[in-house]
């Protein structure tokens, strides 16, 4: 997805200083967290609602809405209770300071149990340390970058969870799609080199992809912004590979597709969720946008039963499909209260423990049973393309 983009770059400018500071609150933390004193879970939702990134804000807050009101129509039974959530919706505006203040004001004065939120990667980041002083978890939708939840030495970020697969496993399993699906053994890469997000894809598919027995027959880069991508394609056509693999953005990637279909290469393209844009068909063609795949989080063509209920619910709400940001929000809630039940305490130290011990949990994005760095393992979705549109999708387990 292109908001990798941005988060990429605003997580490198945090990374240093983040990695530092989630060292010093893991050995600071002085305060138990909050616990519920009355029929309410509460849950802070610090989100960019304004700024830069809003968007993506604006959709997870649809998420998280959603979200409480289904649970709120019954409540939900936690240590023999019954609970009803609340939520505590702030705008971080798009700013690294912002989102650290919301983050104290949401923990120390709105006494919630768990945070959902941010929604990039950085402002992520930077509301960790008030939270983990505070002694509460917090679950962001959508911070991609494989360091999110660590310390700079390694440590797992006691406080720090995703309802989002990282960038190295869905590199993986698009490996594994492209050999146990396509059943493809010989593969050339063209991948962006400009940005962690295609060399880190590139690294994890090539690994995962020789593991199982396939060949990579050539690996070919590219720079953003190029254009012309002919004397690298004539290289690949050279190979004569059974698939391409192409980790980027749409902005390239559709001219490369574009390219590639011209001279003649008509062999399966699978990227990344850096595909999944509709300006992408617009920029290779419709008809060169066939026989395409990319992996992502979630697609409105998967006939799971929960996936077909949430697109009811939520168009039903909103009047529009969902965006993949609004149904990893609305896991992320879901997630906030599994945790809590399933240690049967709405407390901020219960819905930590819950969230670290989470096994199968069953979401609109998947399976997910959290690992020991706090990262989701969970099926991927890789959609398939036809003349444009998305005509069929594929759950890679």
């Amino acid at each position: 997805m292109n908001f990798k983009k941005f988060f990429g770059i605003a997580a490198a400018t945090m990374m240093s200083a983040a990695a530092l500071t989630g060292c010093a609150t893991a050995k600071t933390s002085s305060n138990s967290g909050n616990k519920a004193t009355d029929n309410k879970i509460r849950i802070g939702v610090n989100l960019e609602l304004s700024g830069s990134v809003a968007s993506y804000g604006q959709q997870e807050k649809k998420g998280v809405t959603l979200a409480a009101q289904e649970i709120n129509k019954k409540g939900v039974k936690i240590g023999g209770k019954t609970y009803k959530v609340k939520l505590y919706i702030s705008d971080n505006k798009s700013s690294t300071s912002t989102a650290a203040s919301v983050a104290a004001q949401l923990a120390n004065s709105d006494k919630i149990v768990a945070e959902v939120g941010p929604a990039a990667t950085a402002y992520a980041t930077a509301s960790i340390s008030n939270l983990t002083k505070a002694g509460v978890p917090l679950v962001s939708p959508s911070a991609t970058a494989a360091e999110f939840t660590q310390t700079k030495s390694g440590q797992t970020q006691k406080y720090v969870f995703r309802s989002c697969f990282i960038d190295p496993f869905q590199g993986k399993k698009a490996a594994d799609f492209m050999y146990n699906t396509l059943k493809k053994r010989k593969v050339a890469v063209v991948a962006d080199n400009s940005t962690d997000y295609g060399t880190g894809l590139t690294k994890s598919f090539t690994t995962e992809f020789k593991k199982l027995g396939g060949k990579i027959v050539t690996t070919q880069y590219f720079q953003s912004g190029d254009k012309d991508f002919n004397s690298t394609l004539t290289t690949v056509k050279g190979k004569n590979p059974d698939a391409v693999y192409l980790p980027g953005y749409y902005t390239e990637l559709g001219l490369v597709l574009k390219q590639a279909r011209e001279m003649g290469i008509k062999v399966p393209f699978v990227g990344g969720d850096g595909m999944g844009s509709p300006k992408l068909a617009q920029i290779a063609g419709n008809k060169n946008a066939t026989n395409v795949y990319y992996t992502t989080h979630f697609s409105t063509k998967s006939t799971d039963p929960a996936v077909t209920k949430f697109l009811k619910v939520y168009k039903a709400k909103y009047h529009e499909d969902p965006a993949v940001f609004s149904s990893l929000a609305y896991d992320a809630v879901y997630m906030v209260v599994k945790a809590a039940q399933n240690e049967g305490e709405v407390s901020s130290s219960a819905v930590q423990k819950g969230l670290a011990n989470l096994k199968n949990f069953k979401g609109v994005t998947g399976s997910i049973t959290m690992d020991s760095k706090h990262n989701p393992q969970k099926s991927v979705v890789v959609e398939q393309m036809t003349n444009g549109k998305i005509a069929k999708a594929y759950t890679v387990k």
